[in-house]
């Protein structure tokens, strides 16, 4: 169903359905923000709500309202929505509860909302179980509480599951202009990503921020990626809680291995949003990406008065993927130019406290640490909280290095509280981003380097057949080898004699595996490097009807683990790694989503620990990575054709040698 949400988050008029002191505070803080249109109080019995005359029925009102709170109890509420659809209003907020998050103690609740989404019919809705949205573009909102938004000209967007965070987010001091905060409750009806993709419609919003619980309809959230990307307009997400992975999914290791949490990380990647894990680095990138929309990649400068500061920032950027690049000689001599002889040029830069409040002499220093190659200058300063006016210098400087050399210029505090928000807003209003933590400035910068385009291949959905049923090892081998594996020589057998016979029909030495084993190798039922004379006695030990004997691979170079799981939320889960004996040890994996492109299946195993053990390390042979990705595409295809019956695919381990791939363990469960 298409909705119209334009109406609803920009409203040239207001009906509050309900006379309660949430009603009363809607009305209330619309006209705190200076809302100039029509506000129509709706209640069977006042007079008079916060000052406003009062309508008996919604049929009373001059016209249908653009935007509707309705603050009354969840059976009224699905009545009131339903005569506001008929009448042709733009959109409503449920403010009620007691609707599906209510299931374990009310098993009514589903139902209502149902019949909620029903009444609704085409008429967009935000909730039930949430506070509404404030618009401060246009001073417009339907919102039953306190906020610290204040109006704004344009600034970023926030979207959240929950209202409480929604409330805590608008009371940042962060200098971060939000435009919009919308809560989405329940989302019955309208998702965050229908919400999402109607803000960026608006110019004024220059970024939006997702606080995400769960993604409920994968085509949604890949059309907004593909619908920011042309646009422009970056997406970050804060994602909490886990998807409902099938809780099946326990035979292999792929699935411990990727774990409930794998298959969202996954499609946020592949959606090119970046994830963020806090609430401060959040608010810290949305204004970042408000300054200067996405960083073109992570390498940074650092400029400090203190070689304390210059060591911390180094040793904090360790492990982000963030670099600092040594220092052009262009560089150099502005420095020393600024800077005189005794001062060490390095990145970081400690220039030291010899031209402090020389404001001409600091931003020829700072200037000095921008250029080409550097996607973000960042001059350390914590401004006293005794007399913030005293370190007035540092802002003027840097907004002279902003308004003369217009290279992207943060000023960062290393404690959020060392940078008055009347100082940031200065900053930000002449173009340099303040960022408050120093932490917090490390986290906003990877995150605003790391948005990318979304993949342009739709993510393949599993079916829901319950699938129970377990391929032997010898089974899954071959219905692989169908679709391109590569596979040992081998023979499924029972008894010694037909295992000797085996033996001889084949190239040893040979390893002797007991069948009907989902982790053979901890139950003692793999052995290897079997001569032909021993095969019979071996697969007599075994103690398993019957025995698999297949030809071993030499010269391995390293041993992985190619593995997918149905994910109920998210696709299938591809989960790449360290193979063998030690792979829940070693825990070395990375996880994609169903179909990864060749490229990204390559840069997947390049991300990998033993990553050095493929291009060949210390002198050994490189593993032949054209045929990992095939063996790894070789899965994918299965995987797709039988997607509506497939619950998970494991190869583990695939033999890497520099000639081929070869999959010497396979599991497959379907129905």
């Amino acid at each position: 169903m298409s909705k119209d949400l334009n109406r609803l988050l920009r409203p040239k008029s207001i009906a509050v359905i309900g006379g309660g002191a949430w009603c009363q505070q809607v009305i209330l803080q619309s006209e705190r923000m200076g809302y100039a249109g029509h506000i129509w109080p709706v209640h069977p019995k006042a007079q008079d709500i916060a000052g406003h005359a009062v309508f008996a029925r919604l049929e009373d009102l001059p016209q249908a309202p653009d935007a509707v709170f309705i603050g009354i109890n969840r059976h009224a509420t699905i009545e009131a929505v339903q005569a506001l659809s008929a009448m042709g209003a733009g959109g409503a907020v449920c403010f009620a509860s007691g609707f599906s998050e209510a299931v374990a103690e009310d098993d009514t609740g589903g139902d209502l909302q149902d019949h909620l989404v029903t009444a609704a019919g085409n008429m967009p809705i935000l909730g039930p179980n949430c506070y509404g949205f404030i618009n401060a573009l246009d001073g417009a909102l339907l919102w039953p509480d306190q906020h610290g938004a204040t109006p704004v000209d344009k600034g970023v967007a926030i979207l959240t599951q929950s209202s409480n965070i929604s409330i805590n987010l608008t009371m940042q001091k962060r200098a971060l202009p939000i435009a919009y905060m919308v809560t989405c409750g329940n989302m019955a009806q309208t998702s965050q990503a229908e919400i999402a993709s109607a803000l960026i419609d608006d110019p004024r919003v220059t970024a939006i921020g997702l606080h995400i619980e769960g993604f409920k309809d994968i085509r949604q959230w890949e059309a907004l990626a593909a619908k920011a990307h042309a646009k422009g307009i970056p997406l970050i997400a804060l994602k909490v809680g886990a998807s409902e992975q099938a809780q099946a999914a326990t035979v292999s290791h792929t699935a411990s291995l990727a774990g409930s949490d794998a298959g969202a990380q996954a499609l946020l990647d592949r959606l090119g949003i970046p994830r963020l894990s806090a609430l401060p680095d959040f608010l810290e990138t949305l204004k970042l990406l408000h300054c200067y929309g996405p960083l073109p990649g992570g390498n940074i400068a650092s400029i400090s008065c203190s070689g304390g500061e210059a060591s911390l920032i180094a040793d904090m950027a360790h492990d982000t993927g963030l670099t600092f690049p040594h220092l052009a000689e262009d560089q150099k001599a502005n420095l020393r130019d600024a800077l005189g002889p005794m001062v060490a040029l390095n990145n970081p830069l400690d220039y030291h406290t010899y031209i402090w409040r020389d404001e001409d002499a600091m931003a020829r220093a700072w200037s000095g640490m921008t250029g080409d190659g550097i996607d973000l200058t960042v001059s350390i300063v914590d401004y006293p909280t005794t007399d913030p006016t005293d370190w007035a210098c540092a802002s003027r400087a840097a907004l002279k290095v902003r308004a003369e050399t217009r290279a992207r210029f943060a000023i960062a505090a290393t404690l959020p509280e060392l940078l008055p928000e009347a100082v940031a807003q200065e900053l930000i209003a002449g173009g340099v981003v303040p960022l408050m933590g120093l932490r917090e400035a490390l986290s906003a910068i990877r995150a605003a380097g790391q948005i990318s385009a979304p993949a342009g291949t739709p993510v393949h959905r599993p079916g829901t057949t319950k699938s129970t049923h377990m391929l032997t090892e010898a089974e899954a081998k071959k219905a692989l080898a169908e679709f391109g594996l590569h596979i040992p020589q081998s023979r499924t057998v029972r008894g010694a004699e037909n295992a000797s016979n085996a033996a001889q029909a084949m190239v040893p030495p040979f390893a002797v595996k007991g069948i009907g084993l989902a982790h053979k190798s901890e139950r003692g039922a793999v052995r290897l490097g079997i001569q032909a004379e021993d095969v019979a006695h071996v697969a007599a030990d075994i103690g398993t009807d019957e025995v698999l004997i297949e030809e071993m691979i030499t010269d391995t170079v390293a041993e992985l683990l190619i593995g997918v799981v149905r994910d109920p939320a998210h696709g299938f889960v591809l989960t790449l790694g360290a193979g063998g004996v030690l792979t829940e040890l070693l825990r070395d994996t990375v996880s994609l989503l169903v179909p990864s492109s060749p490229h990204a299946i390559r840069t997947a195993l390049l991300q990998l620990k033993i990553a050095p053990l493929l291009a060949g390390y210390r002198g050994q042979p490189p593993a032949d990575m054209d045929a990992i990705i095939n063996a790894v595409q070789a899965v994918q295809a299965y995987v797709m054709q039988n997607a509506d019956t497939l619950g998970e695919v494991e190869i583990n381990p695939l033999l890497c040698t520099p000639n081929t791939a070869v999959a010497v363990d396979a599991l497959i469960r379907k129905a």
